[in-house]
């Protein structure tokens, strides 16, 4: 699967909370939600608890970040045609199936206009596949991975995880009320940033009363009614999925791919001794919902693009002081002059000053 997928669920929680706070799960308890009036504590601890978790379900992705909608794979070339369907998944609903069976293996399938694109991980294994390019790749993770890989693959388990992460001291988390999705009984938090200067209203989560997974997941831009992105199950099915389900073999004639990540993984463990983090690492600043990451200087190459995806940057971007920029309803991007990025669910100008 590309990395681009379900993209519009996760540019927002990764700008918002990827890393600007420590996980509140690491403390959480595994005990059921305890009685029938919990505290948003006891609704958060039993998020850690679904991790091993055995289901499968239908899922659903809306998205609304102010953007038109383009159809995907409308570029002339591979790049520009790969940037317009990244853009597609920022515009447009998209659906999917998934399979899990454990931290270890899942299967997330994603069907558009009569292709489809697989993640499948089975153990150390995972293989993606593209069914309209006829491609594949597979990836043999290292043995110190423990937590399910995605690559870009994003639920409502992750949107829950990592808005929690910003839970404190930045969020306001409201009194658990009842909901229902897909026909199982949950609990409904809403997260609210303390900060002004973010482009977040609200977080609202959706945590199944007895297993504690994450059901449904909506990021609300403020001032807005409507969700600018939300991920929930349209049906969820509890049990072990059928274990072929995690086995693929490409088929005959494909393009298959193949990566080591263990010798990624040590390479990068290396140079973070020497140098004490990767030069691509992400450079923040702020705090809480308001945090900027910014990519260093050669990340942006505007002069490396096609016509057409010029073209394409240049309709969705405005010039601003030192470079181009797009303010969504829920996150910004600047783009430098000299090819720094910077990204954050906050105004442009934001972006700007921290740029200086």
């Amino acid at each position: 699967m590309k990395k681009s997928a379900w993209l519009p669920a996760v540019i927002a929680p990764v700008v918002v909370a990827g890393a600007i706070a420590a996980p509140t799960l690491a403390s959480a308890a595994n005990d059921p939600i305890a009685g029938t009036d919990p505290t948003a504590a006891d609704v958060i601890a039993s998020v850690a608890k679904s991790s091993d978790a055995q289901y499968s379900g239908k899922l659903s992705q809306t998205s609304d970040l102010g953007l038109p909608e383009l159809p995907a794979g409308s570029g002339g070339s591979s790049l520009e045609g790969n940037a317009s369907d990244a853009l597609s998944l920022l515009t447009s609903s998209h659906t999917a199936r998934v399979y899990v069976d454990g931290a270890t293996k899942q299967r997330v399938q994603v069907t558009q206009q009569l292709a489809e694109q697989d993640l499948v991980r089975n153990g150390s294994d995972v293989w993606t596949w593209d069914s309209k390019a006829r491609e594949a790749t597979h990836v043999t993770l290292p043995d110190h991975v423990k937590e399910s890989f995605r690559d870009g693959t994003m639920t409502p388990a992750d949107l829950a995880k990592q808005a929690i992460a910003a839970i404190r001291p930045s969020t306001t988390v409201s009194k658990p009320t009842t909901t229902s999705v897909a026909g199982h009984d949950a609990w409904q938090l809403v997260l609210t940033p303390k900060s002004s200067d973010t482009l977040v209203g609200s977080v609202e989560l959706a945590v199944d009363k007895q297993t504690g997974l994450p059901l449904r997941a909506a990021v609300q831009a403020d001032g807005q009614s409507e969700p600018a992105v939300q991920v929930g199950f349209t049906s969820l099915d509890y049990g072990a999925p059928a274990a072929r389900l995690f086995d693929f073999t490409p088929p005959s004639g494909a393009k298959v791919t193949t990566k080591d990540l263990s010798d990624a993984a040590d390479h990068a463990g290396s140079h973070r001794g020497a140098h004490g983090a990767g030069d691509d690492a992400p450079t923040l600043t702020g705090s809480g919902w308001s945090t900027i990451a910014e990519l260093p200087a050669g990340t942006a190459d505007q002069g490396a693009l096609g016509a057409d995806a010029q073209g394409l940057l240049g309709q969705l971007t405005r010039a601003v002081d030192g470079g181009r920029a797009i303010q969504t309803s829920l996150v910004s991007v600047y783009l430098t002059d000299d090819g720094r990025v910077l990204a954050g669910a906050v105004p442009v100008s934001s972006l700007v000053a921290a740029a200086k």
